[in-house]
């Protein structure tokens, strides 16, 4: 039986494996010191405290904060030897598939995200329809572990979390990192990371898309105050019914919020947006009969 296994939940694993992965390192104390077994070590900027205070409340047991340093560490034990032993291969990290198959949960994809993740957002501007159009892609860079192991984190997660990362090449380490190339996936990898996120406001700007936007519209409008700012959408075409547009009308006037509005249209937040301010322009008298 294997320590991880006695020790931590379920949910202490997946962070865990993700930090190993991620910012973290294992290695045994050198020099003069008696200790045989490894601790955790992982360095952040300051700017990222609050993420780190976050990732600790996961293991208190386990991980305690060095603030003069900016690190979280862990005291000697036999759990992070075998860990070491595990992740480890001639002193490079490697990606576990007998540990990865244990990380099924949101916290491990978050954790990953957000510890070697970015949100990368290209942009569009149409001046003469006077619109701004904003793409999102994710980021996993994760460039240190060889090709063969990102293609097996690459297939596991699209197996768990049903998110299509694309293998993209990179000049340094093995070559390569793992992203998005559609909105489809983008909103996915969103969606499967949102019910842990939710808890970590200090890390909005990279994991939670309405953040992210209003903040990228707010910019945007001190250039050009009279553009529209449209976040891609992957279903932004797809055709409302009548039936449809009756029924937002109707849920609007009665008080519904964006967000609820958009769970029972099984249609994204923006898409309710971007409807609600097109039945604006176009026809107040349409919204006037149907009330």
């Amino acid at each position: 039986m294997y320590l991880y296994n006695e020790l931590l939940s379920p949910i202490q694993s997946n962070v865990l494996f993700a930090s190993i992965l991620g910012d973290g390192t294992l290695t045994k104390i050198s020099g003069k010191s008696r200790r045989v077994n490894s601790n955790y070590r992982e360095h952040f900027s300051h700017a990222q405290l609050e993420y780190r205070q976050w990732k600790i409340s996961f293991l208190q047991d386990l991980f305690y904060l060095n603030n003069g340093k900016n690190e979280v560490l862990s005291k000697s034990q036999p759990l992070f030897t075998e860990l070491e032993q595990i992740f480890y291969e001639d002193r490079a990290k490697r990606i576990p598939m007998e540990i990865i198959k244990m990380c099924t949960l949101p916290h491990f994809l978050a954790v990953l995200y957000m510890d070697d993740g970015s949100l990368s957002i290209t942009s569009r501007v149409n001046h003469r329809l006077k619109k701004i159009y904003l793409t999102p892609h994710i980021y996993l860079y994760l460039q240190s572990f060889t090709k063969t192991d990102l293609q097996l984190l690459r297939d596991h997660i699209r197996e768990h979390f049903n998110v299509n990362l694309a293998m993209s090449r990179r000049k340094d380490g093995s070559g390569y990192v793992l992203k998005t190339t559609t909105v489809k996936a983008t909103f996915n990898f969103f969606q499967a990371i949102r019910p842990v996120i939710l808890s970590c406001p200090s890390m909005y700007y990279k994991t939670n898309w309405d953040f992210r936007f209003n903040k990228e519209m707010n910019e945007w409008a001190a250039k050009f105050p009279d553009y529209d700012v449209i976040a891609s959408s992957n279903d932004r075409s797809k055709t409302y019914s009548e039936e449809d547009i009756e029924l937002l009308i109707r849920l609007k006037l009665i008080g519904y919020r964006d967000k609820d509005i958009a769970e029972l249209l099984q249609r994204s937040y923006w898409s309710v947006v971007y409807k609600w301010r097109e039945i604006n322009k176009e026809s107040v008298e349409v919204i006037k009969s149907i009330a």
